[in-house]
């Protein structure tokens, strides 16, 4: 169909109308140009698919349907493959149910652990979130489905999140907040986006020209559209004018009178209203275009598939004496109201209406493994109830290992609704604390979509990760438990030892509806990790049934300007017993960088498989963008001249190999020369360094300074030129003229020859 040619026919009551839903989760239909509405539905791990009036809380009831593993689980795979797959299940999910977009997947950053909606957000890391996105993206898509990455941008809290205003400087906005946004949008080719209900440094997002256009299409190159969040459009005009092109929900009619009113009056330019338009309809006309062959699956063959998806996602956290995999001939207790019912998704917008649940004690059962149970404590409440205890106490004395299985309840996680605490429920701590009193073989499976604080971590002999693992989460646990599988997922956030630790603590969820993000870029293990600080588990970290060993890293060259391509290879070997997979990390640090850093930054990563005694050769490509920070003053990233150092470990604290590589720049930032500049800034920039350069050989040859300096050396047991050098890159230039080294005439004259 002709769109231009139907947007030239519509009239200004039509177009007003498609740029608002009909209701909850429809476009709007246009009967006389034959134009369908189009559905959209919630969840990125399954569908929220809901029949008559619907929300967007997840209170209502949607179809029956599986749900797979929520993004705080998906993202520790370390997995593309995995992600595409999801992707293509989930398009087939749309196509079999007749929807036209998945409202998906959540990619703000966890920029604290208390975000009551970080089980559906991906990693604390921007280059992590923005790989799993894309994978995703691309598996939907490929579907001939449109994905809607969400929530665009700095929505990373619930608290006032309707309301609230993130002040961001602009480097840290582009380095850690939009960058997941960028790779969804640039790689992943996403289809639309959703922009989120708070500011960003006093201006809401609905109305952000400077987001939703200048950055999002302008730079970017995004040619979709742009849907608000429910509800969160402030003035649609002014959305409009910025760049939003549908508000959801609708039915009510006002937005489009309004939309109307400033057409007629003049404030709004009927050709914004009609790129809306196109950007709306050719949505819908995409989706009504030949699709690709369903592949149908019944609800218990994709009950299975979730289970595979959540074997690769679950992290092996401690395994102290090997004491897992577990031996089914042993005497063993599950303990723990989880074993039964576990917790595997979480509540809100996202809450899929599942058809089965499979918990560890039904799995088991189906697997002919005996093991005894004992309920330990309810989910209902967090206060401890004596009687459980003591049931479990008996239970986990009479066998040889107790699996207890623990975690965060659905209070604690929420749409809607910050956590406090990082701490577990109260009643799940003293049961722990009561065990591990009788019981020295304890195993802990926990549940939930972000970050908790463990006290009793030394205390067990085992934790083994299942995050919010999908409703046939129990399936996959026994199959770890029992070495079936083998686990091979890795955090994709830092563990605290505390919440004080945390660095955005001093500034979540702020004041009076402001939040500061005064920790820059040094969020989750850049802070952590920059500041030597001891933690819990480190950003990265997992373990194995088998062990690999990382040798011979080569870089296919030494030295290379900053739009070159460099090639990274390393070998990995499993020197184990068992086959396994390994997801194996790319750091970059800058060694001698002017700009404040991280010590390392997460830039590329790889999950292999290797059989006992097998050896992999792999290879990373790191572009200019794996070396760069941006640079406000040229509004860009920007790599500075010098050595970096690539790092390849295990996790960010567990580093097995590294080498450097020498970078020069091939644009210089744009320097202004004043007489405030110190000698060491001045020395940074190639014309300045010339001009640096002959100041210094003229106070080496003024006898007074030399000896000045010498007898100072001589003091301090330096070197007398290096000491020199040292002092002088501290001097502004105007203390050239006060030491008596050039006029203020000639220093003038030098400023604007540097500056001309």
């Amino acid at each position: 169909m002709d769109i231009n040619s139907i947007v030239k026919e519509l009239t200004l009551e039509e177009k007003a109308g498609l740029c608002s839903g009909a209701d909850y989760w429809h476009t709007k239909a246009v009967e006389r140009f034959n134009i369908p509405r189009a559905m959209m539905c919630d969840a990125t791990h399954g569908l929220r698919k809901q029949l008559g009036d619907g929300d967007h809380m997840g209170i209502k009831e949607s179809i029956k349907t599986v749900c797979f593993p929520t993004a705080s689980a998906l993202s520790a795979s370390f997995d593309r493959n995995l992600l595409k797959h999801l992707g293509e299940m989930l398009g087939n999910e749309c196509l079999s149910e007749n929807i036209a977009m998945l409202l998906g997947p959540g990619i703000n950053i966890k920029r604290s652990p208390l975000c009551g909606r970080n089980f559906e957000y991906f990693s604390e890391d921007p280059y992590l979130t923005g790989q799993m996105a894309a994978a995703y993206i691309q598996g939907i898509q490929s579907k001939g489905v449109a994905s809607c990455p969400k929530h665009y941008v700095a929505n990373d809290q619930e608290t006032g999140r309707m309301v609230s205003d993130s002040q961001v400087d602009e480097r840290t906005l582009n380095e850690i907040y939009l960058a997941g946004f960028e790779t969804a949008v640039k790689q992943g080719k996403a289809r639309s986006i959703m922009s989120a209900y708070n500011k960003v440094n006093g201006t809401y997002m609905s109305e952000n020209k400077k987001l939703l256009t200048d950055i999002l299409r302008e730079k970017w190159g995004f040619d979709g559209f742009v849907v608000s969040d429910w509800g969160a459009v402030n003035n649609r005009v002014a959305g409009l004018q910025a760049g939003l092109d549908l508000d959801m929900p609708g039915g009510k009619g006002i937005q489009e009178l309004k939309i109307i009113e400033a057409v007629k009056n003049g404030t709004l330019d009927i050709n914004i209203v009609d790129n809306a338009v196109k950007n709306i309809l050719t949505f819908v006309f995409n989706y009504m275009k030949p699709k690709p062959k369903i592949n149908f699956f019944t609800l218990e063959q994709k009950h299975e598939m979730s289970a595979d998806v959540e074997k690769e996602c679950a992290v092996l956290l401690k395994n102290k004496n090997n004491i897992l995999p577990l031996c089914k001939n042993k005497k063993i207790a599950f303990i723990g109201e989880f074993a039964k019912e576990p917790r595997y998704q979480g509540a809100g917008s996202s809450r899929v209406n599942t058809m089965y649940v499979t918990g560890a004690c039904n799995a088991a059962e189906k697997a002919n493994i005996n093991i005894s149970y004992a309920q330990g404590y309810t989910s209902k409440t967090s206060k401890p109830e004596q009687n459980l205890i003591d049931e479990a106490i008996k239970t986990a004395r009479g066998v040889d290992i107790a699996v207890l299985f623990v975690g965060l309840t659905d209070a604690y996680e929420i749409e809607g609704i910050d956590r406090t605490s990082l701490d577990m429920p109260e009643n799940q701590l003293a049961l722990i604390k009561a065990l591990v009193k009788v019981q020295r073989n304890i195993v802990i499976v926990l549940h939930g979509g972000s970050a908790m604080t463990m006290p009793w971590v030394d205390n067990v002999s085992a934790i083994l990760h299942m995050h919010l693992g999908g409703d046939n989460v129990g399936t996959a646990a026994i199959s770890l438990l029992f070495g079936d599988d083998n686990p091979s997922g890795k955090l994709s956030e830092t563990y605290p030892i505390k919440l004080e630790d945390n660095p955005s603590y001093f500034n979540f969820p702020g004041e009076k509806n402001t939040v500061n993000y005064c920790e820059g870029v040094f969020v989750g293990y850049r802070y952590y990790d920059k500041k030597k600080m001891n933690v819990l588990f480190p950003f990265g970290h997992g373990l194995s049934y088998t062990s690999f060993l990382y040798s011979n890293i080569k870089l296919d060259k030494t030295f290379m300007n900053d739009d070159e391509i460099l090639i990274v290879n390393c070998n990995i070997k499993n020197i184990g017993q068992v086959t396994g997979k390994e997801a194996v990390q790319l750091y970059v640090r800058n060694a001698e960088g002017s700009v404040n850093r991280p010590i390392r930054e997460l830039k590329e990563f790889i999950k292999i498989e290797l059989t006992p005694g097998e050896e992999k050769i792999i290879s990373f490509k790191l572009d200019k963008r794996a070396f760069a920070y941006y640079e406000p003053l040229i509004q860009d990233f920007f790599v500075e001249n010098g050595t970096f150092i690539i790092d390849i470990g295990s996790s960010s604290r567990d580093i097995r190999l590294n080498a450097q590589i020498n970078i020069n720049s091939i644009k210089e930032l744009p320097v202004v020369f004043t007489r405030e500049m110190t000698i060491g800034n001045l020395m940074k920039n190639n014309k300045g360094n010339e001009f640096a350069q002959s100041v210094l050989k003229k106070i080496a040859n003024q006898k007074k300074a030399n000896d000045d300096s010498n007898d100072t050396a001589k003091h301090l047991g330096q070197d007398p030129k290096i000491l020199m050098q040292r002092v002088m890159r501290e001097m502004p230039m105007f203390s050239l003229v006060n030491h008596g080294i050039l006029t203020d005439d000639e220093l003038d004259e030098a400023l604007n020859k540097l500056n001309s």
